[in-house]
């Protein structure tokens, strides 16, 4: 019999979580034949009441275990503890609000079973999505995959199953602290496969990502795989140069011209604040990747774990 540990990050999820723990359960009881299943929640230190319900759940499920984190290190934080936690043959991380359906899962083994090593999902969003959710998200993955060396699924979610030997490469020498994990079951490579999925809708309580955590989201995921938007300042700094020249060019043949330099105040107004801004832009970008290096030269851990139910062993 093989072993499977199905990895869910909570933050907040007092009204959903026992509904999901129900439906996920359900689906692994269906499965019990061919697999011996545990549900391992990680929980993204919160305010509310998730980990006192998530304790009586584990009281009542021996397959469920809590890892309880000491602050809030953030969701791709949180699914790496899951991951680092897993001695199972499969690993299937998900969300725990149900936009992930349970169901699904049993696909997702029969993938593995072909011999399968990450078994990917993509959205297919319902036809209420609003229209800046639809198109955004288009957007951010057509930007991401232009400056990516490694290809990213469009829509793309952290809903997916890996096998003992890429949750094992995760373990041990994927460790970088900007952690982007669509883009890094890409980049590891092994045999893989797509299944698309139709988002559900939220069985209680609201997004945990606001527009500008999904702005900062997308940033990490291009410096953590891209270097182009620092090439593009050298492209950028050659035009303008040239530029600059076609205009010293022009304004020394107005001098011999003329006899006298025009005033030029209207040149001089334009062409500093362009300047400036592209100079803005540019150390910005590039202090984007400094502080990407800051964070590792730091050396801090991924995680704390705070609090650990039935949970044997912790790295």
């Amino acid at each position: 019999m093989k072993t499977l540990t199905v990895v869910a990050p909570v933050y907040n999820e007092e009204e959903v979580i026992a509904g999901f723990h129900r439906e996920l359960g359900a689906v692994l009881d269906g499965l019990k034949a061919r697999y011996e299943s545990k549900i391992l929640f990680v929980v993204d230190r919160s305010s509310d009441g998730t980990l006192d319900i998530l304790r009586g759940v584990a009281a009542r499920d021996p397959r469920v275990q809590i890892l309880a984190l000491s602050s809030r290190f953030g969701h791709q934080n949180s699914l790496l503890a899951g991951l680092d936690h897993c001695r199972s043959d499969a690993l299937v991380m998900m969300d725990s609000d149900l936009q992930h359906p349970p169901s699904l899962i049993p696909r997702l083994l029969e993938e593995f079973e072909k011999g399968f090593d990450v078994v990917r999902t993509h959205r297919q969003d319902p036809p209420d999505t609003g229209l800046f959710k639809s198109v955004s998200s288009r957007l951010f993955y057509r930007v991401i995959n232009a400056l990516s060396d490694v290809p990213i699924q469009e829509s793309a979610a952290d809903f997916r199953l890996l096998s003992r030997r890429v949750v094992t490469v995760f373990q041990t020498k994927v460790r970088e602290r900007n952690l982007f994990l669509r883009g890094l079951t890409g980049w590891v490579g092994f045999k893989s496969i797509g299944v698309p999925f139709t988002t559900g809708a939220r069985a209680g309580g609201r997004s945990k990502y606001s527009l500008a955590r999904l702005v900062a989201f997308g940033a990490e995921g291009i410096v953590a795989f891209s270097k182009k938007p620092l090439q593009a300042a050298i492209y950028v700094g050659f035009l303008f140069a040239a530029l600059g020249f076609a205009l010293a060019f022009l304004t020394v043949a107005q001098y011999f011209y003329y006899g006298s330099l025009p005033a030029g105040w209207a040149t001089l107004a334009i062409l500093i604040p362009t300047f400036s801004g592209i100079q803005l832009i540019f150390l910005g970008v590039i202090g984007e990747y400094v502080g990407a290096i800051f964070d590792e030269v730091k050396g801090r851990p991924h995680y704390i774990v705070e609090e650990a139910v039935n949970v044997e062993e912790i790295r």
